[in-house]
């Protein structure tokens, strides 16, 4: 039997997103307000699921306090308030938009959790924009 457990956790972050192949006015057209040459940020809210058979012995899918360390480890301390595309190396050739934010939690994350357990990474870039991955 499978039990799926969630954790939340929220950082901020600035972005901007644009596409250097294209020019000044495909990038606005495109990217509106979010392609600001000076950045802009959000609060991000993050929901980490994982999902696979509780251990016989400890009751536990996962130790949520190991889960909650490794989100903040490798997820929040390198995000939070933190410019995307200047501060963080995945993002040097990646439009940070919400789905390869998503994504590369997802990659960060899945090398640190045990290959039997299922993860899901739900990102929430404003209370009504959010994106999973996997979908």
């Amino acid at each position: 039997m499978k039990v799926a457990v969630f954790r939340r956790e929220h950082f901020n972050a600035a972005h901007r997103l644009h596409n250097p192949k294209w020019s000044k006015e495909e990038n606005e057209a495109t990217f509106g307000k979010c392609n600001n040459e000076y950045y802009h940020g959000h609060n991000y809210e993050l929901i980490i699921k994982v999902a696979g058979e509780p251990d016989p012995e400890t009751g536990y899918v996962i130790d949520m306090k190991v889960l909650s360390d490794l989100i903040k480890e490798h997820i929040t301390d390198r995000f939070d308030h933190k410019n995307l595309n200047l501060d963080v190396p995945e993002f040097k050739n990646l439009n940070p938009t919400a789905e390869n934010i998503a994504i590369v939690i997802y990659n960060i994350l899945r090398d640190k959790i045990e290959s039997q357990y299922d993860l899901k990474v739900t990102l929430y870039e404003t209370p009504r924009n959010f994106v999973e991955y996997p979908a």
